[in-house]
């Protein structure tokens, strides 16, 4: 299974994981988020980082999810990514999460276009469908 790890800004990563165990009634395993606060420092908080993705690397991979590219956890998320082995996608939101959370038995190209469109056609106009 590949691990997930939400690195977003404050509390919006386990706010999201939160609202995951309660649309699956459980807690999923091999999930951890880190989030950085206006204060930290990234050079501080990269060890940190580097630990929780050995945490939930149980040797398939791991995809970092973080909320805005550009930003500092997602500055943070770079510095940890390696091509087909821990990969990256910003723009985290729960219907991303919930499509990863469904889709990481498969294999890590799959993972990324499931989550990468779950989150796009999760944002819809609620009165044109």
């Amino acid at each position: 299974m590949i691990g997930l790890f939400l690195i977003t800004h404050t509390s919006y990563g386990e706010s999201l994981i939160q609202c995951a165990c309660h649309v699956l009634n459980r807690r999923p395993p091999q999930i951890v988020q880190l989030g950085i606060a206006a204060q930290d420092d990234p050079l501080d908080v990269l060890p940190l980082a580097k630990n929780l993705l050995d945490l939930v690397d149980s040797g398939e991979g791991v995809l970092i999810m973080t909320d805005i590219y550009g930003a500092t956890p997602s500055n943070i998320a770079m510095k940890l990514l390696k091509p087909g082995r821990v990969e990256g996608i910003a723009g985290l939101n729960l219907p991303m999460l919930l499509r990863a959370l469904t889709y990481r038995d498969k294999d890590m190209e799959t993972l990324l276009t499931r989550a990468t469109t779950g989150g796009r056609d999760g944002v819809l106009n609620m009165l044109k469908h």
